[in-house]
């Protein structure tokens, strides 16, 4: 079924190259990172030359993806220009007509598609630059960053970004726990670590990568729904944001901690970096398979043998997904499934060989990021989502619980259960998070299948495409409602997104954009008010700056640490931007909310950590357990650890020490030998523990920052 509002609004030309140029830079990011990680694994790990080989490897392989896309012009392309009518015979426009494809007229919303597609450019790249220009900046002695919801997420990225650029062996231990490899898809991180080994500055490869994979987003949507489904992505909402009416100010009103469906640009897109990937990679799949199986050239691809994408490009992206996004990788296979059980004959043979062609690069994906499957399975039956936590059940107002059991004895229970699990929760949390987004896909799925089943489609027939997408966008959505898939429900979202990306192009050209214009307006008030408001209120919370990390502190470590072994593991406070952990190095325990969304239980090496660090019982033998060779003392310890007996201050001498602290060498020369007397002297002073002289064999100071040049 032709779509009038799908695919970007380009003027009729015989061939446009703005999905080549996606198809080329996702290939270079995909082939870079999987030919870093295999040639690293060869090498023990990653340095220059490796990097080099990896990152030029990446680039040809983008010029080849770039010469073998098609991104033909199509009979959308003819719609959107200025007389769509003229370029048909008069009996495809009759079809058309009765199909409800082709206006009889132009219309305004029609005329002023390319403008409205330039307004939409214009407010993604307003979030982009705020967003990731300010990602990671210098404050005077602080590193600061733009978003409060990033602290935790960022530290984490670095610490994986910087450890794979230390040298440390593919696939490597898990740097912030200590029985265990990586467990997490952390493909861009491994890219951006391609590129911190050729020296280029972390700080500008972090705002790149954003502003970027910004630009592919943005285009990929428009690609894939038009303008109404950029603005999908940009001010996703439900009525939280209405609140502004109240006051008239701007605030992320959706950012609060009671609201489920939060703003995708500021919650995800910002902080879960695999998503900068895997996003536009989705995104180009999804273009694929729709112009391959329902675009308007179908059959003269099918007569020339050719494809919007290669097959190889096809498979490399989907393939290797585990190794970025995870959820991203489930949605799509969900997508594939549906298409099997509803497509025709050409549709299943392409999907079981791209299938069985992904099978074992993509279980080999899966196998690296689960610790070669020790990993418990995060799959849990919880149906609701969320809908019944404390956190996020009833956001503005609460409604029952009710008990009918006693004044309705015979249908009392019924009542009770379809009130409080179904009324309730629909009115307190789905309409509150959603708004009309819910009544709207529901008539729309209603109305495709009410269109389907006049048209006395059978099984032998391939689905029209509206139906072959929303399908498996409830498939998803279904997946999600019933089954956690982390230990967080919260984290659903990044399998639900997708969804909602299904959704989109279809709820406008087969619903709202067939009534009038001033009902158009309305339901995108409707719509996406809430979204807009909490977003530039986003944008505008991290005016100052947020606090990070502290230059000096972190400069100091790094010289401090430079000589010592990359694979050793310390022994600190768990906090999530520790210098260690911004500099790359494996401690015993990471920030405790990251353990707890990778799955682990942390508790009993949680608790043989502070006995360490207090210097309790037989402290070495738990620094053996723990495989700690260092211990770091400096300002988090100190703080955390005020009653400790600091036993190693008394047989081991520090190999490194300044106003940040000191480190002890566990396993070192002098490990087991008296500390000889020196005037070394403890003081109060908040960060500093030892006032040393130039006799002590100080550290200098160091003056190059690492994230900046």
């Amino acid at each position: 079924m032709l779509n009038i509002a799908r695919g970007a609004p380009h003027p009729p030309h015989a061939r446009t190259s703005g999905m080549k140029w996606l198809s080329a830079g996702l290939t270079f990011v995909n082939f870079s990172t999987v030919v870093g990680l295999i040639l690293g694994m060869a090498a023990n790990g990653l340095d220059r030359s490796v990097a080099l080989t990896s990152l030029i490897l990446g680039a040809v392989a983008a010029i080849f993806a770039y010469l073998r896309t098609s991104d033909s012009k199509t009979k959308i392309d003819t719609l959107d220009s200025t007389e769509p009518v003229a370029k048909f015979s008069e009996g495809a426009q009759r079809r058309l007509r009765r199909a409800g494809n082709l206006p009889s007229a132009p219309t305004a919303i029609h005329k002023y598609r390319n403008f409205w597609a330039w307004v939409l450019a214009a407010c993604f790249a307003i979030f982009a630059v705020r967003s990731f220009c300010w990602l990671l900046y210098i404050a005077g002695n602080q590193l600061n960053i733009q978003s409060p919801n990033n602290l935790g997420d960022l530290a984490l990225h670095i610490t994986y970004i910087r450890n794979f650029a230390s040298g440390v062996s593919l696939w490597p231990d898990n740097p912030i726990y200590v029985f265990s490899e990586l467990r997490y898809p952390a493909g861009i991180d491994l890219f951006n670590a391609l590129l911190c080994c050729l020296h280029l500055d972390l700080t500008r490869v972090l705002v790149w990568t954003g502003l970027i994979a910004s630009v592919a987003t943005f285009y990929s949507f428009l690609r894939w729904g038009g303008a109404f489904a950029v603005a999908g992505f940009l001010f996703n909402g439900g009525i939280a944001g209405f609140q502004f009416l109240k006051a008239f100010k701007f605030l992320d009103y959706q950012g609060d901690k009671t609201i489920a469906w939060k703003s995708i640009a500021l919650s995800m897109f910002v902080t879960q970096r695999g998503l900068l990937y895997a996003i536009p990679a989705g995104l180009l799949l999804l273009w694929s398979w729709r112009e391959k199986f329902w675009g308007t050239g179908t059959q003269d691809r099918v007569a020339a043998a050719t494809a919007p994408l290669p097959f190889w490009v096809e498979l490399s992206l989907y393939a290797s997904m585990p190794l970025f996004h995870v959820h991203t990788f489930l949605a799509l296979s969900i997508v594939l499934a549906c298409l099997f059980i509803m497509g025709d004959a050409r549709t299943r043979k392409h999907v079981v060989t791209l299938l069985a062609s992904a099978f074992l690069p993509a279980a080999f994906f899966v196998w690296l990021i689960t610790d070669h499957f020790q990993a418990g399975s995060v799959l849990e039956w919880h149906p609701g989502w969320v809908q019944d936590d404390d956190d996020f059940a009833a956001p503005f107002f609460q409604i029952g619980p009710l008990n009918f059991s006693a004044a309705i004895p015979l249908f009392g229970w019924l009542i009770l259960k379809t009130w409080n699990g179904v009324v309730v929760p629909f009115f307190q949390f789905w309409l509150t998070n959603f708004g009309a987004w819910i009544p709207l896909v529901l008539a729309l799925i209603g109305l495709c299948g009410w269109r389907v089943w006049k048209s006395d489609w059978r099984w032998s027939k391939k689905l029209p495409e509206d139906l072959a997408f929303l399908l498996p966008a409830t498939a998803i959505f279904v997946f999600a409602f019933f089954v956690k898939t982390a230990p967080w429900g919260w984290d659903n979202l990044k399998i639900m997104i997708w969804a909602y990306f299904l959704v989109l192009p279809f709820l406008w050209t087969h619903l709202i954009a067939r009534w009038s214009t001033p009902v158009r307006v309305a339901i995108c008030i409707v719509l996406f008010g809430s979204g807009f408001v909490s977003l530039l209120g986003g944008l505008a919370a991290g005016r100052n700056g947020f606090g990070f990390a502290d230059r000096a502190e972190l400069d100091e470590v790094g010289v401090a640490i430079r000589k010592l072994p990359v694979e050793a593991r310390f022994a600190a406070y768990p906090i999530y931007n520790h210098p260690l952990l911004l500099q790359g190095r494996k401690v015993v325990l990471g920030y405790p909310g990251h353990l707890w969304t990778e799955g682990f239980d942390y508790r009993e090496t949680e608790e043989q950590l502070r006995e360490l660090m207090g210097g309790a019982g037989d402290w070495r033998e738990t620094a053996r357990h723990l495989r700690a060779r260092y211990i770091f003392w400096g300002r988090e310890e100190k703080i955390n650890y005020p009653m400790s007996g600091r036993p190693w201050e008394k047989t081991i001498a520090p190999v490194a020490s300044g106003n940040w602290g000191a480190i002890y060498d566990l396993e070192g020369e002098r490990a087991s030998r008296p500390l000889p007397q020196t005037d070394l002297q403890p003081v109060d002073q908040p960060g500093r523990l030892f006032a040393m002289t130039a006799g002590d064999g100080c550290l200098p100071v160091a003056r190059s920052h690492p994230f900046t040049k």
